[in-house]
C-alpha cells in the first residue's frame, strides 16, 4: 500500500497505475486497489479513462500494456535501453540447431530483434505475438503451441497446451519474469501463466530468466519456481553489481 487515498490526487494515482502496468505488462484491478488503498470502482474508472486516452488496453479484471499490440512501436517500450542490453546478452545463448522454448513480453520481443536472421534453430512458443515476430527469421522453424488464448496474459493456456509441451525436449527455455526475489523465486499474477511457464521449464534442459533490474526483489501472488530451478539470470546490470549479490549461487549464471 502506498498512501491513503485522501492524500493522492487522481493524476498521481493514474501515474502510479501506469508505472505498474509498464513494469509488469499487466495489472489486476484488485491488486491496484490494495496497493493504492482505493476502491476497485475507483480503479475501474481510472482504467476506463486511461484506455479512452489510449494509454493502456482495458480487459476484464484489469489492464494490459499497449506493448501487447503487434504493431506497438518499440521506441515506446518501457525501459527500452535496458531491455536492449538484456537482449544483447541473451542472444549469445541461442545457437544453430537448438530447440528453444521461448515466452512472450517486450524483453523477449527485443531479444527476437537481435537474433541473427539466418539462425537455424527451432523455436516453440505459446505467444502468438512471439511466433509472428520469429517468422521474419527465414531459416528458423517456428512452432506455435496453440490453444485457448488467456486474455490477461495473451498466451495459449489450458490442459491441451500443457500436454503438448510435455512431449517436447528443448535445449533452452527463455522466459520473462513478472516478479523475482531470492526468497520467493519467480512469481506471476495468474495461475494460467504459472502453469504454462512451469510446463515450458519442465520441457527444457535449462532455463534463462530475462528481467530488468527494476523487478528484482518484487513479488507477485503466485510462484512459478524457486531461484534454484533457474540456470541463467540476465539483467541490464553488470553481473558484479551489488544489486545482484543475493542472487549469486553456484548453480545460477548471472549475465
Amino acid at each position: 500500500m502506498i498512501q491513503s487515498s485522501t492524500s493522492m490526487m487522481k493524476k498521481e494515482r493514474q501515474t502510479l497505475i501506469m508505472k505498474q502496468i509498464n513494469l509488469h505488462n499487466r495489472a489486476l484491478s484488485s491488486d491496484l486497489s490494495i496497493m493504492l488503498n482505493v476502491s476497485e470502482d475507483t480503479i475501474r474508472r481510472d482504467l476506463n479513462e486511461m484506455a479512452e486516452e489510449g494509454k493502456l488496453i482495458k480487459v476484464h479484471g484489469g489492464a494490459l500494456s499497449k506493448s501487447y499490440h503487434f504493431n506497438y512501436p518499440t521506441t515506446e517500450t518501457y525501459a527500452a535501453s535496458a531491455k536492449q542490453v538484456i537482449a544483447h546478452k541473451a542472444v549469445s545463448l541461442i545457437k544453430n540447431d537448438m530447440f528453444v522454448m521461448i515466452g512472450g513480453g517486450t524483453t523477449v520481443g527485443e531479444l527476437i530483434h537481435q537474433i541473427p536472421m539466418d539462425i537455424s534453430a527451432t523455436f516453440f512458443t505459446v505467444s502468438l505475438l512471439t511466433a509472428l515476430q520469429l517468422c521474419d527469421h527465414a531459416s528458423a522453424t517456428v512452432i506455435f503451441i496453440g490453444g485457448t488464448i488467456a486474455k490477461t496474459s495473451q498466451i495459449s493456456a489450458g490442459g491441451e497446451v500443457i500436454s503438448r509441451l510435455a512431449d517436447i525436449r528443448a535445449d533452452l527455455c527463455i522466459l520473462g519474469a513478472n516478479g523475482i526475489s531470492f526468497n520467493e523465486g519467480i512469481t506471476e499474477t495468474d495461475m494460467e501463466t504459472v502453469q504454462v511457464k512451469r510446463a515450458m521449464m519442465k520441457a527444457s534442459k535449462q532455463t534463462a530468466i530475462l528481467t530488468i533490474s527494476e523487478k528484482l526483489d518484487s513479488v507477485q501472488r503466485l510462484r512459478v519456481c524457486d531461484i534454484d530451478e533457474v540456470n541463467y539470470l540476465i539483467t541490464e546490470l553488470d553481473p558484479e553489481s551489488t544489486n545482484l549479490k543475493t542472487y549469486r549461487r553456484n548453480n545460477l549464471v548471472i549475465l
